[in-house]
């Protein structure tokens, strides 16, 4: 097996924290990987049980955010891949050597969760349904926090990738739109030990607009051009309605809707343009 570094960000998990690394030094026995912990401002005592454990421990004076955890991790890792790990325990240790396996063929292997607590389900299907029309492709499991992906990657998507829990979600689109491979490997999700810090109308809310925000960076056609659409084909009919049915034409909102989305478009060709031509 390659050389590899865990991270684990962890923010308030003093109740399962300890038995999350125990499990991952013993499955790992033998092999040659870093293990490094960055607790996030935690106020529990979470870095108190680190501190005992065979990990490298990193602190945040105060709490910074999920994905600016693993930036610190990523920035301290010695071994050119890396696998994050939530430090909740719903994840299962146990598929860590199958999607390690893996990871030679792609640039990055997820475990792709099987079950999702019912609460999530709807916002869950919606964002992946929309995450699957934009990014043009199928996408399992669109923010799973465990997976495996080369180094080089977090350095060259820096400029985007954010510091909250969108992380994941964006370093999957950023991949899937810009032709990388990515392997999802079906996993179990365990029910977490301690309090959820997902939050699910604002954290939705905050995919909803951070799968757009992306799209929009890197495949702006797949936005501009259905709403163009729309705008056209909304203004002829106004058109066509007002004329032959009202029998007065409409000719103010026809052109307004018309004119819109011709314009609309073009800002789409012009953004698409100018990302293609910044690759």
């Amino acid at each position: 097996m390659e050389a590899l570094t865990i991270i684990i960000p962890a923010f308030n998990e003093s109740a399962s924290i300890g038995k999350v690394i125990d499990e991952i030094n013993s499955i790992l026995t033998g092999k040659e990987y870093e293990l490094i912990v960055i607790d996030d401002g935690s106020t529990d005592g979470t870095a108190e049980i680190v501190k005992n454990k065979p990990v490298k421990l990193i602190i945040h004076p105060e709490n910074r955010g999920y994905g600016a955890a693993i930036k610190t991790g990523v920035n301290q890792a010695k071994y050119d891949w890396i696998l994050i790990l939530d430090a909740d325990g719903t994840y299962p240790v146990e598929a860590i050597p199958q999607l390690i396996s893996e990871r030679n063929e792609y640039d990055m292997v997820v475990g792709a969760r099987k079950t999702i607590p019912a609460s999530r389900r709807l916002a869950k299907w919606t964002l992946s349904k929309l995450a699957n029309y934009l990014a043009e492709t199928q996408i399992p499991d669109l923010n799973s926090g465990l997976r495996v992906f080369r180094k080089d990657l977090i350095h060259q998507f820096r400029h985007i990738l954010p510091n909250g829990f969108s992380f994941t979600t964006t370093l999957t689109l950023a991949l899937h739109c810009n032709g990388y491979f990515v392997k999802y490997v079906p996993i179990e999700y365990r029910t977490r030990i301690g309090q959820s810090k997902i939050k699910p109308i604002k954290h939705t809310a905050d995919f909803f607009i951070l799968i757009l925000r992306t799209i929009v960076y890197f495949n702006p056609i797949r936005i501009f051009l259905p709403v163009s659409l729309m705008l056209i084909l909304l203004g002829l009919f106004i058109g066509i309605y007002s004329k032959f049915i009202l029998g007065t034409l409409m000719d103010v909102s026809t052109i307004t809707c018309v004119v819109t989305g011709v314009e609309i478009a073009i800002l789409g060709l012009l953004a698409d343009l100018l990302i293609h031509r910044a690759q």
